[in-house]
């Protein structure tokens, strides 16, 4: 590349950042940054659904990717190497933003943070992963896998995954002739504690409330998303009485896959 095509393609990078990450952009000097291990090896991360391919900058849910831009995946990059410890606004301004780029730095942060939530579907008042300390900086507090275990768990996956729009019928424990079904996540987490402790009060509520939904034995389902760290998937009912109705479904009562 010759020296005025390189000066344009760090121009063409200065004006996408205006763009995305609105802010007085002055300068920015370009450089290339290995967020992975010493030596460039290739790192993954895993927690909850997602996948975090460090090398590559890319973030991906249950084997799909998941679109984020450069500085969103940076700072969670940055989170993940020291899950559960609070990494101030200061460190985040000196490895994202280096001594010769001037923005407005307040504004680029919190937009940054605000795409990462987005992007894994995080809520600032009820944080699952990316917590905000007020005026000090941010944490991540979802459960990282550690990389030893990464190539195993990837296979798992991918093998999960794979069963993305297949049909399956619903199976039920015992000489029960109905399955109960979660209608979302929330619901599915709360059956497994109500579950263990013996609650048979607590899943009637669950029931009577419609947040629970009993469904025949045998009924087709088609399966929308594989969530193998929950041991569960989202499906789509496809007759009876909630035709159509999406559902959190254990993998266990799943049967006859096609």
């Amino acid at each position: 590349m010759n020296r005025e095509a390189h000066e344009n393609s760090g121009l063409n990078s200065v004006d996408a950042a205006s763009r995305e990450f609105p802010g007085r952009v002055i300068f920015v000097q370009r450089k290339e940054v290995c967020m992975s291990t010493p030596g460039c090896s290739p790192l993954v991360t895993r927690f909850d659904a997602f996948e975090v391919d460090l090398r590559a900058g890319e973030l991906y849910k249950a084997g799909r990717k998941i679109k984020l831009q450069v500085l969103p995946f940076q700072a969670l990059a940055l989170l993940l190497e020291r899950p559960g410890e609070v990494i101030t606004r200061k460190e985040f301004e000196k490895k994202l933003w280096p001594g010769d780029t001037f923005v407005d730095f307040d504004h680029s942060l919190n937009t940054a943070i605000k795409k990462l939530r987005q992007a894994l579907g995080d809520d600032n008042k009820k944080p699952r992963f990316v917590e905000t300390l007020p005026k000090r900086g941010y944490r991540f507090i979802g459960t990282v896998e550690q990389a030893a275990r990464v190539s195993t768990l990837a296979k798992a996956l991918a093998a999960e995954t794979s069963k993305v729009g297949q049909v399956a019928k619903l199976c039920s424990d015992g000489a029960l002739s109905f399955t109960l079904v979660s209608v979302d996540d929330e619901t599915a987490a709360e059956r497994e504690k109500l579950d263990a402790a013996n609650d048979d009060v607590g899943l009637s509520l669950l029931i009577a409330s419609q947040k629970l939904l009993m469904v025949p034995r045998g009924t087709q389902v088609r399966i929308l998303e594989v969530q193998p760290t929950q041991s569960r998937c989202q499906v789509r009912i496809l007759e009876g009485e909630h035709y159509g109705k999406a559902a959190v479904v254990p993998l266990k009562q799943l049967a006859e896959w096609s």
